[in-house]
């Protein structure tokens, strides 16, 4: 047997080809089937993966609490004014734009609070569509119902 410092260049490298290419994902994969530790790597008391699972702290409805909801609103906005300060631009007034997005979140999601640019963009989506359909020789849709139909979807109220 010839011993691995006695190996020639071409020797030591077929050998770490055959390691890297053969040997190293078979030890992968023997490992993973047999320790099942990747499912738990990352884990522990302290890990992200256990935050996941337990979601959050508010009740089961999902509702948010309005006042964390606006000391969150705030904290992001006062970030905001900061950054824009050290840009040498006018900081925003935290309290008036708070107040602005708060109200602004508010308000119901009827089809009255729909913005018109997105109104005339699914339209036009429904009628390439009903192109698409025409050109097939199925029944064109009502351009109207479906658009309505498909803003519905999209704001999630059925």
């Amino acid at each position: 047997m010839v011993a691995p410092l006695a190996l020639t260049a071409l020797q030591k490298g077929l050998a770490l080809l055959l390691f890297t290419g053969i040997a190293a994902p078979l030890i992968g994969v023997l490992l993973k089937r047999v320790g099942g530790g990747w499912e738990t790597m990352g884990g522990g008391p302290f890990a992200i993966l256990d935050e996941r699972h337990k979601q959050t702290a508010g009740d089961a409805s999902g509702q948010i609490d309005p006042a964390i909801q606006a000391a969150e609103v705030r904290q992001m906005l006062e970030a905001k004014s900061e950054r824009r300060r050290r840009r040498g631009e006018d900081p925003l007034d935290v309290e008036a734009e708070a107040e602005r997005l708060i109200a602004a979140a508010a308000q119901p999601r009827g089809t009255e609070a729909i913005d018109a640019e997105l109104r005339a963009e699914v339209r036009a989506l429904v009628i390439a569509r009903n192109e698409r359909r025409l050109r097939e020789g199925l029944e064109p849709l009502d351009v109207e119902a479906e658009t309505e139909r498909q803003l519905a979807d999209f704001i999630g109220s059925n």
